[in-house]
């Protein structure tokens, strides 16, 4: 008997571990392309740039087709993400993101992302009307926190719908042979998320799309857990439910801080739209696609869903759309860089805009993409920048400073909490921050126009002003 192939022992360990069916394909289906020395890879030289797109400020939508169609919409957003890269080993929407006062008693408290999701929701119920479900796709390892975290909140589930379901998960791949890695000081790791395409095959496998037809929905709007500016949208909304599209991406306009992020184009050989991730793009074409005169938009990675497209392509599929392969090459302990090299099969959920005949895109403001990846972006998003409406939005007060923070210092959320123990700087008048050295901030900093600290470190004062040249 010959030994099992790498796919094969891929397949036996994923069934053991009781991965769902359609995520099992799925893998099987990128495998064989991986095998074949797919890329994934989209040159410049084989699409077009997509330019011309509506725009929400534009759109002339009637208050009764906005209500009606959030009245059949229901959210849905990403949350199986650890906040690995800011040393968290819990769910990143557990991050204390703000301090609120919007309480009865007017007492203050740090509000999560999570917290902060369900305040939107709340909010958009009693204005609206809608029913509005708020659903999560947690993974393995941010489920149980979250819904203890939600159990504060026994109002936000809606009667015959779950309030959650499970992303799947895959080995890791030894680079060399495509093997599944074993890695024996630390077993999760020898696991992955598959992306943010996993959506699909976890859709199928739950049973939530027809669950929410059934219930009388029509239309699903998908966003990442760390942006809160996804928030419920009336008029995007009715402007979707009367297009008639399957399928929608938000896009916001590029400015010169927007050097990452995947990006929809169109493809010459068919005509359609599809999208392109940072890591499917030829080193090659980077200066092609990050030119905003060329490529003027990038995707926020807030979807748009007829469901009953959606169901018909997930039953016609059986949960496995096909969707690009994007391989991610990594090291099994990605804070050990001398640990085995393994290759990471992803695939990205916006790449379905191929996948549906006649999906489209819309333009909206930069308030709808806040999103928070590193301590830099949550320094701003805690700051006075942006003020916490009663309807628990981030309203900004002020352009949003470019921030900067000594990694060393700075990047795990443990460090950069002791240094701002006294609460965020005030950055409304900060053109950016540049932080080398380690140091500490007291209470009332204001930073100002281009601001930097360097040297070793120490303490701002309490109400220091952090100007060009220090303080």
């Amino acid at each position: 008997m010959t030994d099992p192939t790498g796919l094969e022992q891929a397949r036996t360990k994923m069934t053991e571990a009781g991965v769902a069916p359609a995520a099992i394909e799925t893998f099987t289906r990128f495998y064989h392309l991986l095998e074949s020395g797919e890329t994934g890879l989209i040159r410049e030289e084989d699409i077009d740039p997509l330019v011309d797109i509506p725009n929400r400020a534009e759109l002339t939508i009637s208050d009764d087709a906005a209500s009606a169609a959030l009245a059949r919409t229901a959210m849905l957003k990403l949350n199986g993400g650890l906040g690995t890269s800011m040393g968290m080993d819990q769910a990143k929407s557990l991050l204390p993101v703000r301090v609120s006062t919007i309480s009865t008693t007017g007492e203050t408290e740090m509000l999560t992302f999570l917290d902060i999701i369900v305040g939107q929701v709340r909010a958009a119920r009693q204005a609206t009307g809608a029913r509005l479900p708020l659903l999560f796709m947690n993974s393995f390892r941010t489920r149980d926190d979250s819904l203890a975290a939600l159990e504060r909140y026994p109002d936000i589930a809606v009667d015959g719908l779950p309030i959650d379901f499970l992303q799947n998960r895959e080995p890791k791949l030894l680079a060399d042979d495509l093997t599944p890695v074993t890695w024996d000081r630390d077993p999760d790791l020898e696991w992955c998320p598959p992306g943010h395409g996993d959506l699909y095959p976890a859709l199928h496998a739950s049973g939530v799309v027809v669950a929410l037809l059934e219930a009388g929905f029509r239309y699903m709007c998908v966003s990442n857990s760390d942006n809160l500016g996804a928030t419920p949208d009336a008029t995007i909304a009715g402007w979707f439910a009367a297009s008639g599209a399957p399928y929608a991406a938000e896009l916001c306009r590029k400015t010169p801080a927007d050097v990452k992020g995947g990006q929809l184009v169109i493809r010459k050989a068919d005509g359609r739209i599809v999208q392109r991730e940072t890591a499917q793009t030829h080193p090659d074409d980077t200066a092609a696609s990050l030119d905003a005169t060329r490529h003027p938009f990038f995707h926020t990675n807030n979807l748009w869903f007829d469901l009953e497209a959606l169901a018909a392509e997930l039953e016609r599929t059986s949960g496995v759309l096909e969707l690009p392969l994007i391989r991610n090459d990594k090291t099994v302990d990605p804070a050990d860089p001398s640990s085995p090299k393994v290759v990471q099969i992803e695939s990205a959920m916006g790449a379905a805009v191929a996948v549906f005949e006649g999906a489209t895109a819309i333009e909206v403001e930069r308030s709808r993409f806040l999103p928070v990846k590193t301590t830099n972006d949550l320094l701003v998003l805690r700051s006075d920048v942006y003020a916490l409406t009663p309807d628990y939005r981030l309203e900004a007060q002020a352009p949003a400073p470019l921030v900067d923070l000594d990694k060393d210092y700075y990047k795990l959320i443990d460090g950069f909490t002791r240094r701002f123990a006294a609460g965020a700087p005030s950055l409304r008048d900060a053109d950016s921050l540049t932080v080398r050295g380690d140091w500490t901030f007291g209470s009332g900093v204001r930073v100002e126009g281009k601001a930097q600290l360097a040297g070793e470190g120490g303490t701002v004062p309490d109400g220091a002003t952090v100007g060009s040249e220090g303080f």
